[in-house]
């Protein structure tokens, strides 16, 4: 996703598709444990997915996105 698609989101809907993200990245890391993942770069997408979702989380936090 785009930064600009996490701002568009409810602050509701942002916490849960924070844990959404989170619950795809233990289990694409349970994959990678044992061997089952396909596609590795899977990892590294959905970690930078958290990351942009959690700074529009902090600038809601500090009002800077308004």
């Amino acid at each position: 996703m785009e930064v600009k698609e996490f701002r568009e989101l409810s602050p509701e809907e942002l916490n849960e598709k924070i844990y959404e993200l989170r619950s795809t990245l233990f289990e694409l890391r349970r994959k990678k444990a044992v061997g089952q993942l396909e596609h590795g770069e899977e990892v590294k997408r959905v970690r930078k997915d958290i990351a942009k979702a959690e700074t529009v989380k902090r600038e809601r936090e500090l009002n800077l996105g308004k």
